[in-house]
């Protein structure tokens, strides 16, 4: 079952045994945490692995102007971008040496294929990152909800493993990468 970003916050706070939330601006002390904690955890828990139901790969449009200097072309990021994983030029998605310069990548390619991790809809996140995502909740929802430190550092404890256990279920997913370009292998030759 899907679950929305008050669903996700209302079980943080169910956890911590705090009341549940029916929107992010209903008066409480419980909405007003859960607005102003839940989208900058939501992104960083995000950012935090490669994971694979919030890769992507996306062709870059090219901006008119060019950098002052050091690279050719800039190119502007996508609007639900929070991180780069890669980039490559035409037909692949890595082998580009560039710079990110606000909301542009920079660098010498005519074309870039860029592989980032995006801002998918909570729709989307699967179950064992729902879970984590609700215990990583439940851990920050507690110092400013219950003022106890203890609690919170036993809840932190628990996030963290929830967040291992999330990064194995999402390994399982795709094919492990393979060392393509490592000097000790090369030697070996």
């Amino acid at each position: 079952m899907a679950l929305s970003a008050i669903a996700l916050c209302s079980r943080a706070l169910i956890r911590l045994g705090a009341a549940p939330i029916a929107g992010f601006d209903d008066g409480s002390a419980e909405s007003e945490v859960a607005a102003n904690l839940y989208p900058p955890l939501r992104d960083g828990a995000l950012s935090s692995h490669p994971w694979s139901f919030a890769t992507g790969q996306i062709t870059l449009a090219r901006l008119a102007g060019e950098p002052l200097a050091d690279f050719a072309h800039a190119y502007q990021l996508p609007a639900d971008f929070l991180r780069v994983l890669s980039a490559g030029p035409s037909g692949r998605g890595s082998g580009l040496v560039f710079r990110l310069s606000g909301q542009r990548l920079l660098c010498d390619a005519d074309e870039v294929v860029l592989t980032y991790v995006y801002r998918p809809d909570e729709s989307a996140f699967p179950p064992y990152f729902d879970q984590m995502l609700m215990a990583r909740l439940t851990a920050e929802f507690c110092i400013p909800l219950t003022e106890s430190t203890t609690r919170a550092q036993f809840l932190f404890r628990l996030a963290e493993d929830e967040f291992r256990r999330a990064k194995l279920i999402d390994a399982q997913s795709h094919t492990p990468s393979a060392i393509t370009d490592f000097p000790l292998v090369e030697v070996r030759s």
